[in-house]
């Protein structure tokens, strides 16, 4: 066996299950990260029954109590289990097994090692924020969850609505009952996104007996783009991509869209 180890890391090379079992029992107890690699096998009792037979895998126990199961390849774990986890082990013939359990929901993951390669066990410390600037079509996902982003009142009808010229990214209905065509931005609006607002309004005035208004959303407008927007009787609503990514965040991943629409509209 190979060891390297100091007040931050310690990491075996082809330990004995005993030595392994030393290790991440004081991981467990010190709340450290865990990444072991060896010959596993699998088995989940919970929600679903499931069990993985024997392959080489890596496990990654967080100080938070949350589990993943890797295989070699693909991005997602095969098995996981949320933060909160309780977490024992104990050598029974000839094999390590880890257990985690959870109450709330019952469920329970059990890794049994019967080769180990490496364990790491580490201090880690982590408060940088995370900052995730959306797209611009995650930009017109915010404002269909959050018509408010635009203004009060607003309500959204469509998004990416086919028109002569091209694609409406936001088409929607003030308080007052006009018609809000939008144009969105992710970075610096120039001139040729006032151009490409003003046409999309113009082919939906030629079927639209009502009154029209055009938005530009950007962060912000480049040189001289104001004052194109006066002439052509347009608006600037500012609207910074780290909010729309935000309000995605808190929205979560299950929101269907088609549910914030009145298909009667």
């Amino acid at each position: 066996m190979q060891q390297v180890s100091n007040e931050k890391l310690s990491v075996l090379v082809e330990p004995s299950l005993d030595d392994a079992k030393e290790v991440i029992g004081k991981a467990f107890v010190q709340r450290r990260t865990l990444v072991i690699a060896g010959n596993c096998r699998v088995e989940y009792v919970g929600r679903a029954n499931s069990k993985l037979e024997l392959g080489e895998r890596f496990l990654v126990i967080k100080s938070d109590g949350s589990l993943l199961v890797h295989r070699p390849i693909g991005y997602e774990p095969v098995n996981w289990q949320s933060s909160g986890s309780v977490f024992h082990t104990q050598i029974v013939d000839d094999v390590l097994e880890i257990h985690a359990t959870r109450q709330k929901p019952k469920e329970s993951v059990k890794v049994l090692f019967s080769k180990i390669f490496t364990v790491t066990s580490i201090m880690l410390f982590d408060t940088g924020e995370f900052i995730l600037n959306a797209s611009e079509k995650d930009m017109h996902r915010a404002i269909l969850l959050r018509p408010d982003l635009i203004e009060e009142g607003f309500k959204p009808i469509s998004w990416e609505k086919k028109v002569e010229p091209g694609f409406v990214d936001v088409y929607g209905m003030d308080k007052t009952g006009k018609l809000v065509v939008i144009e969105v931005k992710r970075r610096t609006a120039t001139k040729e996104a006032v151009s490409q607002l003003a046409g999309y309004i113009e082919a939906i005035k030629q079927k639209a007996d009502r009154q029209i208004r055009g938005i530009l959303v950007a962060p912000d407008l480049g040189k001289d783009v104001q004052g194109l927007l006066l002439t052509n009787g347009l608006e600037f609503k500012e609207l910074d991509p780290k909010k729309c990514a935000e309000v995605l965040r808190k929205a979560g991943p299950a929101v269907k869209l088609e549910q914030f629409f009145d298909v009667s509209a």
